[in-house]
């Protein structure tokens, strides 16, 4: 598909005034599995998969249906990959960044530490060419991919000792998601790739020091305020890290016009309710969080510094080894380098302004 087919299509229009096209109310109702990466738990970064199979349903008129699996229920949060790639299920919702270990390219469809923030995500993948260039990438797993949320940019994690300088970080067992613990690691830290739904017993009981989710709201409901007072911010490796759908490319290629252009529509959807819930909710978290004795602390800036001095060494020593990664983090950087541009006179400026005085309320 091309990348400027974001939402519309040319015969969604008809899907969307009569309910489900007559090609699909003609076949058998479609039954498709989705295996996701998260807990039920959290309604917003699971949720999303939720949204996106009712959606599918009520555009479909009930033609297609997809069962939504929580991580573990069909098989483990990090093995939805295989899940797809192998047709286990035709569908997964998962972080990308998780299989960093199979090929590093797969950190640039999410996020990398000092990427892009959630609308420069979404302007690079529909439209500059990062959906072109990232399914290119993906046919090497039998994946075609859709883009399905972003929670904006995340928290710094949550430590049982405040973290003030360098030093602070060596030998620190750091609970973080995927291809940000290869930075991590480069700073003398000891990174730990824990499923979301493991993350409170091991920092309950000592196996990790510290521990990164999202933000307040999924935060909170997971409890980490109870066992590490220090809230760190911002999480420099996830500036606006992006979810993927994952379909097997031999049942997508199976559908009709008319499903595709559902999953399409359906998946968008997602994608924007996602971070317009995280948007809505972690300000009041944050609020109970504070109540509840958080200590919120600004990341030092020497610790800031040093990761992104470890982080670009990091980009340079990947290109030049993995030729993919190569290809796609090239116009990546490009994008990023350009987009920072703009938004350094307009948005930075606006919020840095609006922030000061509309708090002060």
């Amino acid at each position: 598909m091309e990348r400027r087919s974001f939402v519309s299509k040319a015969g969604l229009a008809g899907i969307l005034a009569t309910g489900a096209a007559p090609a699909v109310q003609a076949q058998a109702t479609l039954r498709w599995r989705l295996a996701s990466s998260f807990p039920k738990g959290l309604d917003t970064i699971y949720g999303a998969a939720e949204t996106f199979a009712k959606k599918v349903a009520e555009l479909s008129g009930g033609k297609f249906q997809i069962s939504v699996h929580a991580a573990g229920e069909l098989m483990p949060a990090f093995g939805v990959v295989d899940g797809v790639q192998n047709a286990t299920v035709e569908m997964a919702h998962t972080a990308p960044y998780y299989f960093h270990g199979k090929d590093e390219t797969f950190a640039l469809a999410c996020a990398i530490p000092f990427g892009l923030n959630s609308r420069q995500m979404t302007a690079w993948q529909f439209e500059g060419n990062g959906l072109k260039l990232l399914r290119e990438f993906y046919r090497n797993y039998n994946i075609v991919h859709f883009p399905m949320g972003n929670t904006g940019a995340q928290m710094g994690g949550w430590y049982r000792k405040e973290i003030k300088t360098v030093a602070d970080c060596k030998g620190l067992k750091f609970r973080v998601g995927g291809f940000a613990g290869r930075v991590c690691e480069r700073m003398g830290m000891v990174p730990q790739n824990i499923p979301g739904g493991e993350i409170y017993q091991a920092l309950e009981k000592g196996t990790i020091d510290a521990a990164e989710w999202v933000g307040p709201y999924d935060d909170l409901k997971l409890g980490f305020f109870k066992v590490a007072p220090f809230y760190h911010y911002p999480g420099w490796w996830e500036g606006g890290p992006q979810l993927d759908l994952y379909i097997n490319t031999k049942a997508f290629d199976g559908l009709s016009a008319e499903q595709k252009a559902i999953l399409e529509t359906a998946s968008a959807y997602a994608h924007v309710e996602m971070q317009a819930k995280y948007d809505a909710r972690n300000p009041a978290a944050l609020t109970q969080l504070l109540a509840n004795k958080t200590k919120l602390v600004q990341m030092p800036v020497e610790v800031m510094d040093l990761a992104f001095k470890e982080s670009m060494a990091l980009y340079a020593d990947i290109s030049a080894k993995n030729p993919n990664w190569r290809k796609v983090y090239a116009d990546y950087a490009a994008f990023r380098k350009e987009s920072n541009r703009w938004f350094r006179y307009t948005e930075a400026i606006f919020d840095r302004y609006m922030q000061s005085k509309v708090t002060a309320l």
